[in-house]
């Protein structure tokens, strides 16, 4: 990072809040707030009307999971792109770019979970709404939270087990038996601790979207559960 990508770093900081606990930022494609966030990740919770998109952008310095709850998208690279449908979940690496189109009848609910937590790691390359070269949206656009939003507290509390026709649940994990005893469908979100080998190298991390298979595959070998280990569940609602 250049002495002048540093000074304009600290001028967006200054510009716009680090606060986004009570507030939803509004977005041309929809809207967006904060659900939950410690000293490692943010997870968000993104609404993108039917047919609107997200810019074509990038994180340099952190990686993003996306999960749709309800609804479904089109994720778009520079070469290629896929559909993701309910509780279908990516992983994006840092500096890959991509856009998030909505293609759900009712628009998509989607959470986004950021590590590091830094909303100023943003390069737009494409964007429908004119916003190529600028950071990320300022207090101009925000508004309070309503109820109706999801929050996360810091004891790992839901404001809301039934959420975007889901059921989420919260589960602190001691032991790898846990794992064993989800259904292979099952995606979960680690909020904190994660899974290391016998030698400490941590093997799942804050911040990882991981299938429960894949989850099992790992424990056979590797099942070092580390301390504070709190993970979210999804599983969808049958209508």
């Amino acid at each position: 990072m250049t002495l002048w990508d540093f000074g304009l770093r600290l001028l967006l900081k200054h510009m716009t809040t680090d606060n986004y606990n009570n507030v939803i930022v509004n977005k041309p494609w929809g809207f967006e707030y904060l659900v939950y966030q410690n000293d490692k990740v943010a997870l968000w919770c993104l609404y993108i009307a039917k047919n609107e998109k997200t810019s074509m952008h990038c994180h340099p310095n952190k990686t993003t999971g996306l999960i749709v709850l309800d609804g479904a998208c089109e994720i778009n690279f520079l070469s290629n792109k896929f559909i993701v449908k309910e509780l279908d979940k990516t992983m994006i690496r840092k500096s890959l770019f991509h856009s998030t189109k909505s293609i759900g009848d009712n628009g998509s609910v989607i959470f986004e979970i950021e590590t590091p937590n830094d909303k100023y790691d943003l390069v737009r390359l494409d964007d429908n709404y004119g916003r190529v070269g600028l950071p990320y949206e300022n207090s101009d656009f925000e508004i309070p939270k309503k109820s109706d939003c999801l929050w996360i507290d810091d004891n790992f509390n839901l404001s809301h087990n039934i959420f975007a026709n889901c059921l989420l649940t919260i589960h602190e994990v001691k032991s790898s038996d846990f794992f064993k005893s989800l259904d292979d469908s099952c995606n979960f979100i680690v909020l904190s601790g994660g899974i290391a080998t016998n030698y400490n190298i941590n093997i799942i991390n804050p911040g990882d979207i991981v299938n429960i298979t894949i989850a099992k595959k790992i424990i056979e070998s590797y099942n070092k559960i580390l301390s504070n280990t709190f993970v979210l569940t999804f599983s969808k609602i049958k209508q």
